[in-house]
């Protein structure tokens, strides 16, 4: 059995060793694709303080690791090999949040996790919000139309300030800003031949689908999708979404994964557009929650954007 250490999260480099974990394990059973780690990492600028890190490794190989959002959210990825390092992970989460009330959300295939959470004390949450996560194989993808005047087309180099001001209207507030999104495009695995938007007649972009390859397992993560409200009802959504869809098939992608909020407001036409794509669920999130005897005597950040929040 190789002995496994521990260290903290020291930059980018570490990113590529967790999406390395990600892409490794990924199956329907796991809850992190390749694209959520990037994407969540750097559309925001400056937060790193706000989201202490650990990874463990064992021969080299990451095998575990948590990203606290502090006060008090944890995300974590555990080689299903390694069970064990779940209740050590969530161990290190105790020490390091600063919140009266700890939250860890799961997928509910995650067996060795939920149980680790169990064994620690958490309960699951009953709430009528979560992810539904969902998949399409990337045959007989019709062809995506537009109204006349609209054109659909990748990001160019000159688009950054478009492409920002699309996202930050969609997913108003949002934090994202230009430095933060070239930062997005500069790291692995994105390509700008996989981020779609629809352009208007007035040059402004309508709507936008960005896709991230997980070229090992052939499989795209649409994240984020959105379209300008007043743009809504139009099809330009089905449209921005199958244009990104045919590209990630043309890259490599046999299967293409979503996961929207299910019964919330803001994300209440996701559902129907990604059924009518042809997606279909295959599993949920769960969040499991513990109230904390003890609480460390410093104080914790506002509470962050959580992973897969498209904002």
């Amino acid at each position: 059995m190789p002995s496994v250490t521990r260290r903290g999260y020291a930059g980018p480099a570490d990113l590529r060793a967790m999406q390395s974990l990600a892409a490794r394990i990924w199956s329907k059973a796991s809850s992190l694709h390749v694209g959520d780690l990037a994407w969540q990492r750097f559309q925001h600028a400056g937060r790193e303080a706000e989201w202490p890190t650990v990874l463990w490794e064992a021969d080299g190989e990451v095998v575990a690791w948590g990203w606290t959002s502090l006060p008090g959210e944890l995300t974590l990825l555990v080689d299903p090999a390694h069970p064990e390092l779940a209740s050590e992970v969530l161990a290190w989460f105790e020490d390091t949040a600063s919140a009266a009330e700890l939250t860890v959300t799961v997928l509910d295939a995650e067996e060795h996790v939920i149980a680790a959470l169990e064994l620690g004390g958490y309960a699951l949450r009953q709430s009528p919000v979560f992810q539904s996560y969902m998949s399409r194989l990337l045959v007989d993808l019709p062809e995506p139309v537009v109204p006349a005047g609209f054109t659909l087309r990748p990001v160019g180099p000159d688009d950054l300030d478009r492409r920002v001001a699309v996202h930050r209207t969609v997913w108003h507030p949002s934090r994202v800003t230009e430095p933060s999104y070239r930062a997005v495009m500069a790291a692995w695995p994105y390509r700008a031949e996989l981020d779609w938007v629809v352009e208007a007649p007035d040059g402004r972009f309508a709507a936008q689908c960005l896709i991230w390859l997980d070229e090992r397992n052939a499989v795209g993560e649409l994240e984020p999708v959105g379209t300008l409200p007043e743009f809504r009802r139009t099809g330009l959504a089905r449209a921005v979404c199958l244009a990104a869809l045919h590209a990630a098939h043309h890259a490599g992608a046999r299967e293409a994964v979503v996961y929207p909020v299910i019964n919330h407001p803001k994300s209440a036409a996701a559902l129907p557009l990604y059924r009518d794509l042809g997606f279909r669920p295959y599993a949920r999130t769960l969040t499991f929650t513990r109230t904390r005897r003890r609480i460390p005597p410093f104080p914790g950040s506002a509470s962050p954007e959580g992973a897969h929040q498209r904002t």
